[in-house]
């Protein structure tokens, strides 16, 4: 039997109005049975996701996509850890804001409500799978999800396993879709059923996000990558500073929270010595600025003289690019140039100095003193993040329940009619 992606769209838009109309609690229970049919599931889920990793390694995938793609028992109890913290967030849905009365006695409000059915494209990502539904149900939308071939296997079994929890809890399970057939021919149909689709989130790398923006005929949240940016001020703790370095680059190198540029500024040489010798140790490639070049290459990093290029680039590895900045303005002027709005952090000692560098920086997360790997849905606070958006426009920053709303007037009178 052929698969219809139009076919898919329109049962998810079908359940999209019952999913809208479950309870606070309806829906908690089933995040809840989504949870543990994940952990009993394990063992399936593994062997099913080993199947994508030899393919992945078969067709020389990267290192860090390889990264994204496995799953270990680990991996699949933070997923399930994850549905349950969504679970225990507020639910927006139908809460009132705004509340005002008129002169002639008619009250206002704005009432958040679902946007409907959502999809998601995404690369070898199979914990997506998991989260966006999470946060999808929770927020009263169908969602139709289409990863890549390099996950499919391991997403088809994550799907069918929240299916079986959905259908225990009598929730219509086309609230939750994963695209069977990866062809690039079934994403293009699918960004333009916009009768059925009312966003498109795309994630994944650039050239993934750049096609999906210029191709949909549905809007799209925006994320192109992420450059983010760690700022060394002259008053820093330099001891504070390495470890931010540390934790950002190398933690974990293939997401999109990692450090790619690391900016000090010149009036505090120390740190040029500390980070080369640092870098040295983890074995991180230097793209280095013509004032650090010969630093690192002293400390015995594998360093080369940074082109224009260096700044914008995720390199998703042990890379990292350097530039020694004249001073604050520099930096600033840096940012303003190469940020690609995703995550910037300054560490100093000086509060005016934050301060100004929080103002006027403009990234979707701007950070003092703390690692860019915090810029994530679930360190915030917001539970499993859907992805995180780099267009200023509905949401910005990373994607929680609230962006995943929208609000609609309603008003009360008493009879009142306009004059």
């Amino acid at each position: 039997m052929s698969f219809s992606i139009a076919e898919m769209a329109k049962a998810a838009r079908q359940a999209s109005y019952s999913v809208a109309d479950l309870s606070q609690q309806q829906k908690n229970d089933a995040l809840e049975a989504m949870a543990a049919k994940l952990i009993e599931r394990t063992a399936l889920i593994l062997s099913e996701n080993e199947r994508d990793l030899e393919a992945g390694r078969e067709n020389g995938l990267t290192e860090a996509m390889i990264d994204r793609l496995r799953l270990t028992p680990e991996r699949v109890a933070d997923l399930a850890s994850a549905l349950r913290e969504v679970a225990q967030l507020d639910d927006p849905v139908g809460k009132m804001n705004n509340s005002f009365v008129r002169p002639n006695g008619i009250r206002v409000a704005k009432m958040k409500i679902p946007l409907g059915v959502i999809a998601m494209i995404y690369e070898a990502r199979p914990n997506v799978t998991a989260e966006a539904a999470a946060l999808c149900l929770k927020s009263g939308n169908a969602v139709i999800l289409r990863g890549g071939k390099e996950a499919l296997f391991s997403n088809l079994v994550i799907a069918k396993c929240l299916h079986e929890a959905l259908v225990e809890q009598d929730i219509d399970p086309n609230a939750i879709s994963v695209v069977p057939d990866p062809d690039r021919a079934v994403m293009n149909e699918l960004m333009t059923l916009s009768d059925d689709v009312d966003l498109i989130i795309p994630r994944g790398g650039e050239g993934l996000i750049r096609f999906v923006s210029e191709n949909s005929q549905i809007p799209v949240i925006q994320h192109f990558k992420g450059v983010c940016h760690l700022y060394v001020d002259e008053f820093a703790n330099n001891e504070m500073a390495l470890d931010l370095l540390l934790n950002g680059k190398t933690q974990r190198t293939g997401v999109c929270n990692a450090l790619e540029t690391l900016l000090i500024d010149q009036a505090n040489p120390d740190f040029i010595q500390i980070a080369a010798k640092a870098m040295a140790d983890k074995g991180v490639k230097i793209h280095a600025c013509e004032k650090s070049l010969a630093t690192f290459k002293a400390a015995g990093c594998d360093a080369e003289l940074a082109t224009d290029a260096d700044w914008d680039a995720e390199y998703l590895a042990l890379e990292l690019a350097v530039r020694v900045v004249d001073d604050f303005e520099h930096a600033i002027k840096h940012l303003e140039q190469y940020s690609s709005g995703h995550t910037e952090v300054i560490c100093t000692d000086n509060l005016t100095r934050a301060n100004t560098f929080v103002r006027r920086v403009n990234s979707a997360v701007v950070m003092v003193n703390a690692s860019s790997r915090f810029s994530d849905g679930g360190q915030l606070g917001l539970g499993a993040e859907i992805g995180i958006s780099t267009s200023k426009l509905h949401a910005y920053g990373p994607m929680g329940l609230e962006s995943l709303t929208t609000e609609k007037f309603v008003v009360i009178g008493e009879g009142q009619i306009r004059s």
